[in-house]
């Protein structure tokens, strides 16, 4: 089975989609509807912008989504059987398999990177990856501290990120160490995205969810925050809303979409790391990616 997976946030480059803008008429059109919508030119940042320049939430998430939507809509025999994304990408895949129309989820991711930028300014935070340990080790950990420090992204075995307060992160970290990671390294991030400091966002974001119209999809998606698969507009929206404050579950969603018969994981957005993550969950998966315009 064919599966579509959708990168998140820290895949972007500069001088993403630029290729699709001057080669795809479609894609012209959609970027161009993209810069009314969202109310600046994105596509100036995107193409000729800095690293710095899209490093900033509020463009770095809508600028991955559309380079990862835009690339699925001009793909040549685009037909899902099931798809996932790594938690912004989550939007990037419901888009692809008919959920969500672009638009809509244009303004709910739009909507997000503001709602996610304003909790970090509101409660200064981060996130740390943690190599070398197991998960369990991981959760224990975490428990122990009495500051805030949760697992975040369950990325591949043996690497899972945390996310919660400075003081939680560094004592994690110590911690961690102590436990015989082989890396506990803090990550250049704007704040402790799924965890419980993101609970203003998830409130902000809940409301937009709850008032965009969702369809039934042509195919499953295997939401983060619980790995399973579902077609039910209600269900994924209510996992949606979850899933700001909840877990990225990626190394599970893998195992479920490699046990119900996916055969060829093609990763569409900038980057290789989904790619890179699913060859550490099951060596023998088979991966490739789109980048650019075919």
């Amino acid at each position: 089975m064919k599966a579509y997976v959708f990168p998140g946030q820290g895949a972007q480059y500069a001088g993403m989609g630029k290729d699709l803008y001057e080669k795809s008429p479609l894609a012209k059109e959609l970027f161009e509807k993209a810069n009314e919508i969202l109310g600046f030119r994105i596509t100036d940042i995107m193409f000729d912008g800095t690293e710095e320049d899209l490093k900033q939430t509020k463009v770095t998430q809508p600028a991955i989504f559309l380079h990862s939507v835009l690339l699925a809509k001009t793909l040549e025999n685009f037909q899902p059987e099931m798809v996932a994304g790594h938690s912004l990408g989550e939007f990037s895949a419901l888009v692809a398999n008919g959920a969500l129309s672009f638009e809509d989820g244009l303004r709910l991711v739009s909507k997000r990177a503001q709602a996610m930028q304003k909790a970090c300014e509101a409660e200064p935070s981060t996130m740390a990856a943690i190599v070398g340990l197991e998960d369990v080790i991981v959760e224990e950990v975490c428990a122990s501290i009495d500051d805030v420090v949760v697992p975040a992204n369950y990325n591949c075995p043996g690497q899972l990120v945390i996310s919660g307060s400075f003081a939680g992160i560094d004592k994690a970290c110590e911690a961690m160490t102590a436990r015989g990671a082989k890396r506990a390294l803090k990550l250049p991030v704007g704040g402790a995205f799924h965890s419980p400091l993101m609970e203003p966002a998830r409130e902000e974001l809940a409301a937009a969810i709850e008032a965009t119209p969702f369809s039934t999809p042509v195919c499953p998606i295997y939401q983060n925050v619980n790995a399973a698969p579902t077609s039910d507009p209600v269900v994924i929206k209510q996992n949606l809303i979850s899933q700001l404050t909840a877990p990225v579950r990626w190394t599970q969603t893998a195992k479920n979409m490699i046990a119900d018969g996916a055969t060829l994981f093609t990763e569409i957005g900038p980057g290789k790391v989904l790619q890179g993550l699913i060859k550490k969950v099951d060596k023998n998966a088979e991966v490739a990616g789109v980048q650019s315009f075919e």
